[in-house]
């Protein structure tokens, strides 16, 4: 199992070189913002990277194409522009927004690509860029959220992760890593301890018992869809706020910051279809934005990624690459809101 001491690489082989094989990647940038380079961002940016992954894919493959939609999902002119209608702030201007292109990903090259994508996410990182990584399936948030933990430290950021599937699965057909595992290995690396961990909307028919008799032991809070129903999705994340910005169960410090892991099948199939594993009964696409944009205004996010947008299975409307789309607004509204805040304090 991947420990602390294998922080860099994760026992990975060394990436293949950059460009080699991205056929199925994005050639534009989120929205028309300006393009970077991984390194040459600057501090306080928010960086689009693109993560066109998919061979940890369960069921049905296609998020590799993820990115490039959810880049194009858009009906207003490419100018890095986008004017919150109510919020009076511009995401992609105050924060601001740059896009830093694609990770290498080499076609059923587990490993590498994920070394690739953990090394474009701590570079970003580490220069004080906030990540925001576009998948791809669930696979990529053990680099994306290692990327982060090894520059701010492990064990120091909290995860909330809107999922309809609790990803903590041992293993995934006797693999260390594939869409059913990134939060265990996340936990088993320590990057991010149970205790740090906010799941919301699960539902359905996996993990089974002993799975999840190991969440519990790892003092992770999940919260299904059921306890969403009965309690309301207000109260839920209000204790989901308190439970990421706070202290650990044994009085460890609380968190630098949240990474924000939003699998698009946590809403309803109705209103997402274009997915690898439809769940029904999940949030609307209105409750999942405002979700976001509140995490954004009220925790320190240091880090996010969309993920398991499956273009083929969401046409002909495309439903599903918009929301993904307006999920990365909405949470970057809600951070350019807090950064005012911020900066008009007294």
């Amino acid at each position: 199992m991947p420990t602390p001491d294998d922080a860099a690489t994760h026992g990975f082989d060394e990436p293949f070189a950059p460009g080699t094989g991205e056929s199925f990647g994005a050639r534009g940038s989120f929205c028309g913002v300006p393009h970077r380079r991984v390194d040459q961002v600057e501090p306080g940016e928010v960086v689009i990277l693109g993560a066109p992954f998919d061979w940890g894919a369960s069921h049905r493959p296609g998020a590799r194409f993820g990115p490039k939609a959810i880049r194009e999902a858009d009906y207003l002119p490419p100018d890095g522009s986008r004017p919150h209608l109510t919020a009076g702030v511009d995401p992609l201007v105050d924060l601001p927004v740059v896009d830093a292109g694609d990770a290498a990903i080499v076609g059923g090259y587990i490993a590498p690509s994920l070394t690739s994508i953990e090394r474009y996410v701590h570079t970003v990182a580490s220069r004080g860029g906030i990540p925001i990584v576009l998948g791809g399936d669930h696979t990529i948030t053990f680099p994306d959220a290692s990327g982060v933990a090894r520059h701010h430290g492990f064990g120091r950021i909290a995860l909330v992760h809107f999922d309809a599937h609790a990803d903590t699965g041992e293993d995934q057909w006797g693999q260390l890593h594939g869409h059913g595992t990134p939060m265990r290995r996340l936990i088993e690396s320590g990057a991010v301890p149970g205790h740090r961990f906010v799941q919301i909307g699960l539902r359905g028919y996996w993990p089974p018992p002993e799975t999840v008799a190991w969440m519990r032991e790892q003092h992770m809070r999940s919260f299904t869809m059921e306890e969403v129903v009965q309690r309301g999705l207000e109260r839920v994340v209000d204790e989901a706020v308190a439970h990421a910005a706070g202290p650990g169960p044994n009085g460890e410090e609380p968190a630098v910051g949240v990474f924000v892991s939003v699998d698009v099948d946590v809403v309803d199939p109705g209103m997402a279809p274009g997915t690898g594993t439809p769940e029904p009964g999940g949030l609307t696409s209105r409750q999942l934005l405002d979700t976001v944009r509140r995490l954004g205004r009220d925790l320190e996010v240091v880090g996010a990624d969309v993920v398991e947008v499956a273009p083929h299975y969401d046409q002909p409307m495309d439903i599903t690459a918009a929301l993904a789309n307006r999920v990365v607004l909405e949470l970057t509204t809600g951070m350019a809101e807090r950064r005012r805040a911020v900066a008009t304090a007294p």
